[in-house]
């Protein structure tokens, strides 16, 4: 008995919905073709792939390796029928599934999208948000095609690539005790109640790293998992917070937040992130474009 296409992609829903009747639904197969499809895959294994709970569907240690493997089987196969759409068409045609951590995927790449969509009409991408970690996992599982985090990766499996620049930058509130000083002391961080993102984020993770190499102890009194939650608890003074330029630039600029002068070094590099041994389709090349990233490592 031959391995399909068609088996790798019923498995690959199977375990993604847990159901057998769920993933003939969003195949649009009768229970009964899924359920021989599934039961020819494992005739093929060694071990069972699945192990029965009720009427749900868990994945075993033996049906995650192969769903791992079904996974960038399936992605190829998609890639080349991209590629062959392309091929017969002058206009760029295709889905792509594009990733962004929490500041780069809600202030700078809905932008990026509207251009990309402008230009490349017959074309759609999804956008994914989540941490930095979150974004990565989605990328190394099979879940995307590329990513945009500001915080460091630390999976093997993937590759780094610098975008752009970002800082960021201490604020509070307009009525705090800090927005009228030309700059905090190392004291005064160390006492006060810092709203921050939750861990995860790259955000926190660049915050917590300076306050590290500063020397400087301190208290999260606060975690959000938005960014938004966090400049307006800033703004009605629940404490202070260290957040990217480009998320609080409006609120800068119209004195809803003020930014407060400290010895932190808090440069950092947004970067893209891609798997180690992906290919760069002509869809993924033209949103680069757009988007001002690179493919190669320099």
């Amino acid at each position: 008995m031959s391995l399909s296409l068609r088996q790798l992609e019923i498995f690959e829903k199977i375990a993604a919905t847990g159901s057998v009747t769920r993933a003939g639904e969003e195949l649009f197969l009768t229970q009964s073709a899924v359920s021989m499809a599934l039961s020819q895959l494992e005739q093929m294994s060694a071990t069972p792939l699945f192990e029965r709970a009720g009427r749900r569907l868990l994945l075993n240690d033996s049906g995650r390796l192969l769903l791992k493997d079904a996974r960038e089987v399936l992605l190829a196969v998609k890639r080349i029928e991209r590629q062959l759409q392309g091929d017969g068409d002058q206009e760029m045609v295709g889905e792509l599934l594009v990733g962004g951590s929490t500041t780069i995927g809600n202030y700078l790449l809905p932008a990026l999208l509207g251009i990309f969509a402008k230009r490349y009409p017959k074309t759609r991408v999804e956008l994914q948000v989540g941490n930095t970690h979150q974004v990565a996992e989605w990328l190394e599982n099979g879940s995307l095609d590329i990513a945009f985090v500001e915080g460091p990766c630390h999976s093997r499996g993937l590759v780094s690539v610098h975008w752009q620049d970002d800082e960021l930058v201490v604020v509070t509130g307009p009525e705090h005790s800090w927005a009228g000083v030309r700059a905090v002391t190392p004291d005064m961080l160390a006492s006060a109640p810092w709203i921050m993102r939750e861990k995860g984020s790259g955000t926190r993770e660049i915050f917590e790293d300076a306050m590290e190499k500063a020397g400087i102890g301190y208290s999260i009194s606060l975690e959000f998992g938005h960014t938004e939650a966090i400049k307006n608890g800033v703004a009605s003074g629940l404490g202070v917070s260290c957040l990217s330029r480009i998320a609080v630039r409006r609120e800068l600029e119209y004195g809803l937040l003020v930014e407060v002068a400290s010895p932190l070094m808090l440069k950092r590099s947004l970067s893209l992130l891609k798997r180690r041994e992906s290919h760069c389709s002509p869809l993924l090349a033209a949103f680069l474009e757009v988007s001002g990233g690179r493919w190669e490592v320099r």
